[in-house]
């Protein structure tokens, strides 16, 4: 089980063919080996009110070394003025899966 090298890093956008468009840059540069798009319900402040919207919330697996790179990549096109990007660390993960990470990323 590898550790701690591997992250799923997160944004949201508000419309499906944002989350795509974006996935599929991403993945042309190489800054991640998978992405996922799932709908999610947000609520949230915003100007002094408390929104509630639909969003895509994207995921992008990948590690340590390309994060810059691929947070940089995702502020050049995301729509927000203020986009959430974060990361997780994948506490555990698996070999081959991991090889798999490291096998479709660019190399630096």
């Amino acid at each position: 089980m590898s550790k701690n090298k591997y992250l799923a890093v997160f944004t949201s956008v508000a419309k499906r063919v944002e989350a795509q468009n974006l996935a599929r840059s991403i993945l042309d540069q190489r800054f991640a080996a998978c992405v996922q798009i799932s709908e999610i319900e947000s609520l949230y402040h915003w100007n002094g009110n408390i929104q509630n919207d639909t969003e895509y919330r994207v995921m992008f697996k990948t590690d340590v070394n390309h994060y810059a790179q691929l947070e940089q990549a995702i502020r050049e096109v995301h729509p927000y003025e203020l986009p959430a990007i974060y990361a997780l660390p994948m506490e555990a993960i698996d070999p081959a899966f991991a090889a798999w990470v490291d096998e479709n990323l660019e190399e630096l």
